[in-house]
Formats: structure tokens, C-alpha cells, sequence
């Protein structure tokens, strides 16, 4: 074996465009030679293993009647069907007890609005995927720096982090084939171009000119990403789970959840500016697992996501 037949052996996997996205970033590297290829040829061999056999439908195609009529009666319950056909609300649950076999509902999944500190997931995703790349250490330090950034949502570590992951780095990433977490074919999607602060490089994004977005579909399809170990692999997939756990902020979700459903377990990322509410969690409990994602352009959008979790939780469990 040597590093021109590897190589070549590599391109040969780009059908399975999982295992070459987890083993390209090793064959980038300079200074290659076979005593660094035997760790990445095993960690490709594993990967192939664990998802042999396994295949994930899209959201959007796994659309759950009854579900669905469940999660637009409980709107029409609450008072928020006008919200709904203003688009002033967007919603998106996923039953993902089952991954191979997602439940999945939503009213206005495409609706790309601001979503303030939500969109700090994507930071959160950039930074792994340079550490899965090789180009970031999970030190403390930086575990400190992205756990306040998602669970009491500091600017200051959002900031710093966007900027160790790069901007144009992220973007890329967002929009690649292999995650699309931004597509214009859904009208867009999970956006980060700016740090949450003053000044700074600004990238909007290229459909709605939108600092900080995200859509209502892209932010669930975030999370049954990760929950299905195609976002980054399973181990750092682990932390990142850890990092969105133990929410700091007790309001919308979590408020509701604490209040109504107290033994559930949360991973969640909200955000909140002037009249742009947004939340948007994997919940567990008694053997359930599902995502939960609400996204609302009205004063009064965190009270609404703190009832509207609770009637989530019926229609799942329903």
C-alpha cells in the first residue's frame, strides 16, 4: 500500500458520501504517509460498519398525518391558527422514537425569518467539524467556550468562536451537499454571518439578506442529523449533546417542559430580540424521543412556546 493507491482507494468510496466525508479531511493534510493513513483507513472502516444497512428518510418526507392534524389542532387550540396563516409562527416536530421511521409535522417549514441566538447551533457544528477535521482541539477551554455560548447563550463566546471556526468556513459548510442545512431549494435555511456583537466581517445570507436565520424544517433537520450520527461521527456527536443539555436559560421550552413534563430531558438552543422568538430542543423521556422547533415574530412568542411545547409533548405521546 502507498499514499498514491490510498488516495485512489478513497476517491472509490465518494458513492457513500458519508464515509468519504468522514475520512476526506485526513487525505487534505499535508505531509501524508502511511503511518498517519492506518488511523484514518480504520476510522473509515468503522464508520462504514456502524452505518451499514441504515437508511434515514428526509423530514419533509416523512410527513405523519395524523401527526400532522394533531399539531394544527393544538395550534387552532391555543389561539395561533391566525399566527400560522400570517406566518408570524413556525412549527416543526418530528417524532424520531423510531429514527429509521420519523413522524414528522409542520406548518410553515420554509419560513426563513430571524432567529436570534438559535442559529448559534451552527457555530456550535462548525466548531466540531473542525475538530473532527483535525483543526481544533476539544480542550477545556474550548468545551467552557461553547457550552456558555449554547446554554446561556453568551454573545461574547459566540463571537469568539465564530471567528476561530471562520465565517466563510461555516457557510460552506451549511450550504454542501453533504448536510444542506442551507438550501434554497427550502428557501434557505440555517444561517450564521455576523458575530453577536458590534462590528466584525458581515455575510448575509444570499436569499433574504439575513444576519442570523433559520428555518422551522433546517433547524429540525439539524438535530435528526446529529441524533442519527451524520452530522460529525458518533463520539462528537456525544459531546455536542452534552453541550446542548442543562439548559442555563429556564423559559419557552423550558419553562413549559419543567412545569408540565419535569422528567424530561432537554438538548435545546433558544433565542429571543425585540419581537423574534425562537426555541428549539430534543426532548426524551419514558421512552420517547422527539424535536421540537418553534420560530415567532410577536411580543408575546415566548408565552406562546411555553404552551405550545406542552400540546407538542401531548401530540407525540398521543
Amino acid at each position: 500500500l502507498d499514499t498514491w493507491r490510498f488516495r485512489a482507494f478513497m476517491r472509490g468510496l465518494e458513492f457513500r458520501s458519508d464515509v468519504f466525508a468522514t475520512i476526506q479531511p485526513y487525505l487534505r493534510r499535508p505531509g501524508l504517509s502511511l503511518r498517519k493513513l492506518i488511523p484514518a483507513f480504520a476510522l473509515t472502516f468503522l464508520w462504514a460498519s456502524a452505518h451499514a444497512g441504515q437508511s434515514y428518510p428526509e423530514l419533509e418526507q416523512s410527513v405523519d398525518t395524523r401527526l400532522q392534524s394533531q399539531l394544527e389542532r393544538k395550534l387552532e387550540g391555543l389561539g395561533l391558527g391566525d399566527a400560522v396563516r400570517t406566518q408570524r409562527l413556525s412549527v416543526a416536530l418530528a417524532d424520531i422514537t423510531d429514527p429509521e421511521h420519523p413522524r414528522f409535522a409542520a406548518v410553515n417549514p420554509d419560513n426563513m425569518v430571524y432567529a436570534a441566538s438559535l442559529p448559534k447551533i451552527a457555530i456550535l457544528f462548525g466548531a466540531f467539524s473542525r475538530i473532527e477535521a483535525g483543526d481544533m482541539q476539544l480542550d477545556t477551554a474550548t468545551r467552557d467556550t461553547l457550552t456558555r455560548m449554547i446554554r446561556v447563550s453568551s454573545n461574547s463566546a459566540a463571537s469568539e468562536m465564530l471567528e476561530r471556526v471562520g465565517m466563510r468556513y461555516l457557510a460552506e459548510q451549511l450550504q454542501s451537499p453533504r448536510y444542506r442545512l442551507y438550501d434554497p431549494e427550502h428557501n434557505g435555511g440555517l444561517w450564521v454571518g455576523r458575530p453577536y456583537g458590534k462590528g466584525g466581517e458581515t455575510l448575509r445570507d444570499p436569499l433574504h439578506n439575513l444576519s442570523h436565520g433559520a428555518t422551522a424544517l433546517q433547524v429540525a433537520r439539524f438535530y435528526y442529523l446529529l441524533e442519527t450520527g451524520r452530522l460529525v461521527s458518533p463520539a462528537l456527536a456525544t459531546e455536542m449533546k452534552s453541550i446542548l443539555s442543562e439548559p442555563g436559560i429556564h423559559h419557552k421550552f423550558v419553562k413549559g417542559l419543567e412545569t408540565e413534563r419535569p422528567t424530561s430531558l432537554v438538548y435545546r438552543k433558544s433565542g429571543s430580540w425585540r419581537n423574534w422568538h425562537a426555541d428549539s430542543a430534543i426532548v426524551e423521556r419514558d421512552g420517547r424521543r422527539y424535536i421540537a422547533v418553534a420560530l415567532a415574530e410577536d411580543p408575546r412568542g415566548g408565552e406562546w412556546m411555553s404552551n405550545l411545547i406542552v400540546r407538542m409533548d401531548e401530540a407525540v405521546f398521543d
